[in-house]
């Protein structure tokens, strides 16, 4: 195992990355525990809301970010004119 210093948790196998010390087993039974909880007829509804949260969060960081921009070159060009 190799260590990263803060990531120790973080390894590297023979078969590959493992991110955080999950492999397939651990995901099984998180997956098992989810279902147990929420119910399998919750699940496509949990999994849309969790799509749209992100594609929101996305389309909120994009937007954010153009506006920036656009704020950078009125105040560029603000500037220039004075």
């Amino acid at each position: 195992m190799i260590r990263f210093g803060i990531f120790d948790k973080i390894a590297v196998s023979r078969k590959g990355f493992l991110m955080f010390g999950l492999g397939m087993p651990e995901l099984i039974v998180i997956l098992v525990i989810i279902v147990i909880i929420f119910g399998a007829g919750k699940l496509p509804e949990i999994g849309s809301g969790i799509g749209q949260g992100i594609k929101n969060f996305k389309k909120a960081t994009r937007d954010a970010d153009k506006q920036g921009k656009i704020d950078e070159k009125d105040k560029e060009g603000g500037s220039n004119s004075a």
